[in-house]
């Protein structure tokens, strides 16, 4: 019996997604409660389990499509799972040993979490190398096309030798061609890519865009952290680090400074008496900005969990819809790639967003005496329509006097 997939209800005034990846091609045995196809919406990727066990019969739409609540997308025949897994493949020609090694890897792999997709699958027939033996950083363990191109980076494949070209009628041998691959590939934005450029691109069209900066000296942080790490562990079962730090430091600076935690709608400013923090989070298709709640309310402990579960979340794609709706102000720390320092760009509708970059050893002056401190650049990006450079440069100003004395957080100053 033939089943019909389809388009489940995405989130709330999501009407439509697009597929980013089957996970199941025609012929291949299917679980129940197994996902067989991945699909996009402007924010998060949502992966679709068939409702049976059997056989995907076939695709009624394409990677990149555009499909609708509710439409139907694919087919599966029911109980024939086992059949058709057992159906040996029909010969072919052999192929070179190490392709044919790799994708004896990929053959052997057998579980879901080794399904590889088309790209993937591409990558380790081209790189010879044995998918087994790769970590896969996707989705629920699975192999992602950088997984295989790290590996055989790892691996140190040369590349292959060109041929020696012949010599010509004159007798000097011409020109040698260049060395190495030349490939290219086209790939089509993700939705979320499509969604994360319009949405910084209008952001810089709308907003009158400017970047304040200030740096911090981190010792006494660093010296709450090296103190507290152990016992802060063993009672809240979380690792203590600097983005709970700077979460309650923001907290303070909008209190004092409204407009910081407001933005513009239509003629209107809307205020707010609470501070929904937006946490920048890296995800395998793009940049995320799951919500922290109640930042004003919240102690060290909650914010870290909230924000370590949006963190391993956001590797799993698995954030849903309502974990990044709304948000009233964003910390992005650059810091963790490297970054020295940046101008980031506004969350819309938000108005400003914080900046905070990798931590180093440089000289300062401190009671007239050349020091070496751990100093971080911290930046803060805002709307000039909302908030003037007075409230800007004192708002960060607050952050970073709560960071150099972190006892300003516990008593409210």
């Amino acid at each position: 019996m033939a089943t019909e997939i389809t388009v489940p209800v995405l989130g709330e005034s999501v009407t439509e997604g697009s597929i980013g990846e089957w996970l199941k091609q025609p012929g291949e045995a299917v679980a129940a409660d197994e996902p067989i196809v991945s699909l996009e919406t402007d924010k998060v990727a949502v992966d679709v389990p068939s409702p049976i066990a059997g056989v995907m019969s076939e695709h009624r739409a394409e990677v990149g499509d555009t499909v609708e609540v509710g439409a139907v997308i694919a087919i599966i025949e029911a109980g024939e799972g086992a059949a058709a897994a057992s159906t040996p493949a029909p010969a072919s020609t052999p192929a070179p040993a190490s392709t044919a090694s790799a994708a004896k890897g990929a053959a052997d792999s057998g579980s879901a979490s080794l399904t590889l997709s088309p790209a993937v699958r591409r990558a380790v027939l081209e790189h010879g190398v044995d998918p087994s033996t790769i970590k896969g950083t996707g989705k629920d363990g699975r192999l992602t096309k950088e997984d295989v191109l790290a590996a055989a980076k790892a691996k140190g494949d040369p590349a292959p030798a060109a041929a020696p070209a012949p010599a010509s009628a004159s007798g000097a041998a011409p020109a040698a061609a260049p060395s190495g691959a030349r490939g290219e590939e086209r790939v089509k934005m993700t939705r979320m890519r499509q969604t994360i450029a319009k949405r910084l691109k209008g952001a810089q069209e709308e907003a009158a865009l400017l970047t304040t900066f200030n740096d911090v000296d981190m010792s006494a942080v660093i010296e709450a952290r090296t103190k507290y790490k152990d016992l802060f562990a063993k009672k809240h079962d979380i690792r203590l680090g600097f983005m709970g730090f700077f979460a309650k430091a923001a907290c303070l600076a909008l209190k004092d400074v409204p407009s910081v935690n407001a933005y513009i709608e239509g003629n209107e400013i809307v205020y707010h008496d609470y501070v929904d923090i937006s946490v920048a989070v890296s995800a395998p298709n793009g940049l995320v900005v799951p919500v922290i709640r109640d930042c004003q309310d919240k102690g060290f402990a909650r914010i870290e969990k909230d924000i370590a579960d949006y963190g391993k979340r956001a590797k799993e794609g698995t954030l849903t819809m309502a974990d990044m709706t709304g948000g009233t102000f964003t910390i992005s720390n650059g810091g963790v790639f490297g970054s020295l320092m940046s101008t980031p760009i506004i969350n819309p509708p938000q108005s400003a967003v914080l900046g905070l970059h990798r931590i180093e050893d440089r000289a300062v002056v401190v009671n007239g005496e050349i020091v070496i401190r751990p100093m971080m650049y911290i930046a803060l990006s805002y709307d000039h329509r909302l908030i003037d450079g007075r409230e800007a440069v004192t708002a960060l100003k607050i952050i970073k006097d709560a960071i150099e004395d972190p006892t300003r957080m516990l008593i409210d100053l």
